[in-house]
């Protein structure tokens, strides 16, 4: 770690970080047509915010979404830009990282890098950039770009390249690449972190892994099962030998958490299966799919998790892919406890109702995950 990231708090000491994830999005991580779901209020969203930041929490995540998920709920069809919402909660907030998540094919490096250092300097250095190379081309035939699924990935890793050269500083320099042709590019001001601002970036696919193990200081990763996790960080790990560096690894989550294990799984129940919305499911599937392609060989993606095996039942309106906390918090700090164990360096959690759920949470798990000796007090 450069020594001047120390104030972004995603290079914090706790063992095990904790990011609030989707909240700029109507529902959230929520494919439900349960009314009391999350309705992407401003007001609402720089509140739960606020509760984060004073908690302790490491970091907000924003989805950067131009297109709901249709179905009955058409889910995400409401949503805040990242970069705006980014520059508004740094100044509403004290300590906590504030991500902001550019598709690469719709944002210029230069833009990016002159944004994303406004944002670092109002926060005074603790702005993060998530790089998303793009999968749903429903969303960016609203831009009026195509994008390749085969070479996406390549032009991220050139997007990254002109970006960080621009934000480490320098004389003005052309760039002639195969997907990028600039003239005279410079910014000023530069980023307060040093290098460049922490990144993030999320990939399933080997090409994703791939990207971020040369771009990334995290890698997102679904994760359905912890049996699951072994596997999958020998992988990366093996990749970031490549590139001798090394990278934290996270998973989403989704937390119901209640004073007993029946309210929670009943309330579970209820959201993600009595008011499920499978034409948003549906959407999903068919734009994100089931299986990636590794050379010929399919790979199938992690979304059924271990409600769905122990039960049989469609849990629908339960985002696909990630992994479900639901439970008391003795049951949801042990999970986490356990998730931290198995190697994962964090994760992110949403809630039906983030402003009205994320108290609790605050109140009991956070503690019980300090006892637990993942993360340490408050300070």
């Amino acid at each position: 770690m450069d020594v001047s990231r120390a104030s972004n708090p995603l290079f914090g000491p706790n063992r095990f970080k904790l990011g609030v994830f989707s909240a700029n999005c109507d529902g959230g991580l929520t494919m439900s047509l349960a009314p009391e779901r999350w309705p992407c209020r401003w007001d609402d969203i720089a509140a739960m915010s606020q509760l984060a930041d004073a908690a302790g929490m490491e970091f907000i995540l924003p989805v950067a979404k131009w297109r709901g998920y249709q179905g009955k709920a058409n889910v995400y069809g409401r949503s805040f830009e990242t970069l705006t919402h980014g520059a508004a909660l740094a100044a509403l907030t004290k300590r906590i990282a504030i991500f902001c998540t550019v598709h690469v094919a719709l944002v210029t490096p230069a833009f990016t890098a002159k944004a994303m250092a406004t944002i670092d300097h109002v926060s005074h250095g603790r702005a993060g950039l998530n790089i998303v190379c793009g999968w749903n081309q429903n969303e960016f035939d609203l831009h009026g770009v195509t994008i390749d699924p085969e070479t996406r990935y390549d032009q991220g890793l050139e997007w990254f390249e002109v970006w960080s050269r621009l934000l480490q500083g320098g004389p003005e320099f052309d760039w002639d690449g195969k997907y990028y042709h600039f003239k005279k590019l410079q910014t000023d001001p530069l980023s307060i972190q040093r290098p460049w601002p922490a990144v993030m970036s999320a990939g399933f696919s080997p090409k994703g892994r791939e990207f971020a193990a040369r771009a990334a200081d995290v890698l997102f990763l679904n994760v359905t099962e912890l049996d699951q996790v072994p596997a999958i960080l020998a992988d990366v790990d093996a990749q970031m030998a490549i590139h001798k560096r090394k990278i934290s690894v996270f998973t989403m989550g989704h937390v119901v958490c209640r004073p007993t294990r029946k309210d929670a799984e009943d309330y579970f129940h209820y959201f993600a299966e009595e008011m499920e919305d499978p034409g948003g499911q549906a959407y999903y599937l068919e734009n994100r799919g089931a299986t990636v392609n590794d050379g010929g060989r399919q790979i199938v993606r992690p979304m059924r998790n271990r409600f769905h095996r122990a039960t049989g039942l469609n849990y629908a309106g339960a985002y696909p892919g990630v992994y479900p906390f639901v439970g008391t918090p003795d049951d949801i700090a042990a999970e986490m406890a356990r998730m931290s164990a198995s190697g994962l360096a964090g994760c992110t959690v949403a809630f039906v109702d983030y402003l009205k759920e994320i108290p609790y949470f605050i109140q009991e798990v956070l503690p019980r995950l300090e006892r637990l000796g993942i993360r340490g007090p408050n300070v």
